[in-house]
């Protein structure tokens, strides 16, 4: 399978991305929580048996399972001369814009990792410290910051969110949107994509770009969702911005090979808890639909179209609000004559708050009406269950910690038509 083909959420998967969480995460501390955009610290070697059990259940449901280390590190080895390009756009996307603190973090990097090893270690991060032992010698005197800082700070900050690989970028249909994403901790991770889809042989080549990494809006991953052939949702959240969607879509409409003809946005609170579209809403079935009760009042659902205007200019669009219950709109979208919508937690209040925190309603579907869920929201496993689900459960008491689920987790690069 070379390149990308997901036309939709349910259909048969067949390849997907991960990265098993690596040693970025002990590069963690309560006081960088904030900034690195988790809410407590996951214990490494917990959180790496659950996520290879994740892994276990794919490869089970005959999915091909793909690392993003490991492809970058196939990059690297087949073009051993991107190494210093790639260092050293990722020292400076790190923050370390000085031209000798660059030089000797370079030098650090190559004599001290080689194949996977350096791959790791870029998300891993670098203290102080390490260089400190390298060099045998105090390098405080390189910037005034390093004169002021504590031994163990941080000289490149790790990427602890790499686990969560829906985000840096999205399939759609035969190609992708490489994401700018919304916070600077994030945004670095999208590096990877970029190299693989130039230079890895199983991407060079075969994969349009709808969305890149400089573009000036933000777009993540966790709102993207491939309804049909014909019509992707994506989500107006504390990560997206509607400009970002109006540029995806023109880039999806004037591409005459792309199959899309309808965005539609979906408006949804800015939050925490409702970081992403998929934090409230996947698809599970044919007919069938995880929700979050609480965004069903506030959801607000846009149709966009190119301008069926004589004079069209390639940039024009056509936008309007859709005021119909969000059962209708789907089932009009999707051909579906009746869709059911689930909800997180049931007619619990508490319960549904305390699930879909736990991401409750991020689920992965395998296939129509199989899923994969974390084992910890049993009260809407149950239902899913009830309604005649198939409900595959993983271990999560580590995962969950950084707010997102097997949705989350995943980047499906193939699905079956």
């Amino acid at each position: 399978m070379k390149g990308i083909h997901v036309t939709s959420e349910i259909k048969p998967l067949r390849k997907v991305l991960l990265h098993r969480p690596g040693r970025e995460l002990l590069n963690i501390t309560p006081d960088t929580l904030q900034e690195l955009l988790f809410d407590d610290i996951p214990f490494l070697k917990v959180a790496q048996q659950e996520h290879d059990a994740f892994a276990r259940v794919l490869r089970d449901n005959g999915v091909e399972v793909v690392y993003l280390e490991d492809l970058m590190t196939d990059v690297l080895r087949l073009n051993p001369k991107l190494i210093e390009p790639f260092l050293y756009q990722w020292l400076y996307e790190g923050d370390i814009k000085t031209r000798r603190w660059q030089d000797k973090l370079y030098n650090y990097m190559v004599s001290s990792f080689k194949g996977k090893d350096l791959v790791l270690k870029t998300m891993e991060g670098i203290t102080l410290k390490e260089m400190e032992e390298y060099t045998g010698k105090t390098i405080k005197a390189y910037s005034l910051q390093d004169r002021i800082a504590p031994n163990d700070d941080l000289v490149v900050a790790p990427m602890p969110n790499l686990y969560f690989q829906r985000d840096p970028f999205a399939s759609v249909g035969n190609g992708a949107f490489v994401n700018r994403m919304r916070y600077a901790t994030r945004n670095r991770e999208t590096i990877y994509a970029d190299y693989i889809f130039k230079y890895h042989p199983d991407f060079a080549g075969y994969v349009k770009r709808y969305y890149d990494r400089d573009f000036h809006a933000c777009i993540e991953g966790g709102d993207v969702f491939n309804l049909t052939e014909t019509v992707l949702a994506i989500g107006i959240s504390q990560r997206t911005s509607p400009d970002a969607i109006e540029t995806a879509a023109l880039n999806l409409f004037n591409d005459h090979e792309c199959n899309i003809n309808t965005v539609l946005a979906f408006k949804i609170p800015e939050s925490r808890a409702f970081m992403h579209l998929d934090t409230v809403f996947t698809r599970i079935d044919v007919d069938k639909y995880t929700v979050h009760p609480a965004i069903m009042g506030p959801l607000e659902v846009y149709e966009i179209t190119p301008s069926t205007e004589a004079d069209r200019k390639p940039d024009d669009l056509h936008i309007k609000r859709l005021d119909d219950s969000l059962e209708h709109i789907l089932e009009k979208y999707t051909g579906v004559e009746k869709v059911e919508l689930i909800y997180c937690g049931g007619d619990d209040l508490i319960a549904a708050a305390r699930e879909q925190w736990n991401d409750g309603s991020n689920t992965l579907c395998l296939s129509p009406g199989v899923i994969v869920c974390y084992e910890r929201n049993d009260i809407t496993n149950a239902i899913l269950q009830e309604k005649g689900l198939k409900v595959i459960t993983i271990p999560s008491a580590e995962l969950s910690r950084g707010r997102g689920g097997p949705r989350c987790m995943s980047m499906p690069l193939w699905r079956e038509d």
